[in-house]
């Protein structure tokens, strides 16, 4: 199949997450799968593609192992051959923290392919090529959704009018989610009603247009998700979230971030006292805007 392809360079841009608002059961039961309501982020992962001659020897492409299994995914898909060219990435999304990098790092490249070719922007081929590389976060989407991650199935889209600012921590560490997965769906059967009414308040303050109602949501999820992959800094969070008029907490539960959510910008002087508290607690602290609204 042949395509005219894009004069000069070509990009493809995909947002992160700042963990999840919600990670647990989408329903209680006894084969419980992980659904999500991840948090998006204004933190990015870019992929550049240049079409021209290549000159000295052939160049190994200039993205990661899955963004490339995800370029062959979708050339095969398609029936298409790469032309020659230079690939370049860039990222603000660290790797293995929970800010879904690798899912944000495969969209991009996917948006980017689509851009080459000039072909028309397929969600569907772009979540085949995610079920056949990973478990993924709804980062595909400019909305807010509830997600089933493996199946890579979207259950309900949420809209786009909820935002925080937030003020978080990036915890020592990074967590292999395909190894924890087992503890997840155990510590959803112990408490699947507990899950399942955190649910419904975070539907709930979605559907209302209530940021505060989904604050307190995230924070009864990330109470729950303590239990079996606990922040170290969650307990001093909580402890002094009234201190800071912070409308809840949040985690990335399958992640080392942890943070306050804010419905209103907090102040100067707020910011401040927020850094000191955060670098007693042996951390420099990340000011960042979530979601849409």
């Amino acid at each position: 199949m042949a395509r005219d392809l894009s004069p000069g360079t070509v990009s493809g841009v995909c947002h992160g997450t700042l963990g999840e608002l919600y990670q647990g059961p989408l329903r209680a039961g006894t084969e419980p799968e992980i659904a999500v309501v991840s948090f998006p982020v204004d933190r990015h992962s870019w992929v550049y593609f240049t079409p021209g001659a290549v000159t000295g020897p052939p160049r190994t492409p200039a993205l990661g192992e899955k963004s490339a299994t995800a370029a062959r995914l979708f050339l095969d898909h398609y029936g298409l051959t790469l032309p020659p060219g230079d690939w370049h990435t860039h990222s603000e999304l660290p790797v293995g923290v929970g800010m879904a990098s690798s899912t944000a790092d495969i969209v991009a490249t996917l948006r980017c392919l689509f851009r080459v070719f000039s072909l028309p922007y397929d969600t569907d081929v772009l979540l085949g090529v995610l079920a056949d590389i990973e478990r993924a976060d709804s980062v595909f989407l400019d909305e807010f959704a509830l997600y089933l991650s493996g199946r890579h199935r979207v259950v309900r889209r949420l809209g786009p009018d909820i935002g925080f600012h937030t003020a978080y921590v990036t915890e020592p560490g990074t967590v292999d989610t395909a190894a924890v997965t087992p503890l997840l769906l155990d510590h959803y059967r112990r408490r699947g009603e507990e899950y399942q009414r955190c649910l419904t308040d975070l539907l709930k303050g979605f559907v209302s247009g209530d940021p505060a109602a989904v604050a307190r949501a995230a924070t009864t999820s990330a109470a729950l998700s303590q239990e079996v992959l606990p922040k170290a800094t969650f307990g001093s969070l909580q402890a002094h979230r009234e201190r800071f008029g912070a409308d809840g907490v949040f985690v990335a539960h399958t992640g080392c971030l942890a943070g306050y959510l804010f419905a209103s910008r907090p102040r100067a002087e707020v910011k401040s006292e927020l850094s000191a508290f955060f670098r007693s607690l042996g951390h420099q602290c990340t000011f960042a805007q979530g979601g849409y609204g």
